[in-house]
């Protein structure tokens, strides 16, 4: 009975060490400084949350939207993905931020994210005026009386105002960049899909 009682304890620690070993090299995998890097702090209202920071108006961010749709897709509803567009100071760039308020306040971003990526890198260019950005939408299929007022509501300078807030919290220098639990920033997404969603997964259960 002594022997056996020895047996198996011998076999829980070599099985317990293995678990930590296991967890140790995962972790050796992502580094600090390398891989992400702590930031001020988003205040996110749900969590556990993947933000990706973006512009309509950045041509790599355009060639890099199926990569995140493909992300989220991986996340489901385990991690809840979401965007903040960023004007970085520039007009046309403030624009397109508009662009994402008027899409989520109308709650069609589904329909038009696409489209207004295909408008400014494929067809028209750009949004340099309030009325194209009018248009865009009323082509979209909405009432422009409607659209024409989201556009100058407080709705609109408070969303603006809170998509700088979270990029200047966040110490965005270029997009796209991506932002977990409002924390971790991300600084090696890796080649794909697959190997962001594990540095995700990593980050989302960090200890501070």
């Amino acid at each position: 009975m002594k022997k056996a009682k020895q047996f198996f304890s011998r076999i829980f620690i070599i099985f317990f060490m293995a678990i930590v070993s296991g967890q140790s090299a995962i972790a050796a995998v992502y580094q600090e400084g390398v891989d992400y890097v702590k930031i001020t702090g988003i205040p996110e209202a749900t969590k556990p949350v993947v933000r990706e920071f973006f512009s309509y108006n950045c041509g790599h961010c355009y060639k890099q939207d199926a990569f995140f749709k493909k992300v989220a897709n991986l996340l489901g509803d385990e991690i809840q993905f979401e965007r903040t567009p960023v004007g970085a100071g520039r007009n046309s760039w403030i624009l397109s931020q508009e662009a994402y308020y008027l899409a989520q306040k109308f709650s069609v971003t589904k329909q038009v994210h696409g489209n207004i990526f295909t408008r400014i890198h494929e067809k028209e260019g750009a949004f340099t005026r309030p009325d194209q950005l009018k248009d865009f939408f009323v082509k979209q299929g909405l009432n422009e009386q409607d659209v024409e007022a989201a556009m100058n509501s407080t709705d609109a300078k408070l969303a603006l105002m809170n998509y700088d807030t979270q990029a200047q919290l966040a110490g965005i220098r270029g997009v796209p960049s991506i932002v977990v639990d409002g924390k971790y920033l991300v600084k090696n997404p890796g080649k794909t899909p697959e190997d962001l969603v594990r540095l995700v997964k990593y980050l989302n259960v960090l200890e501070e």
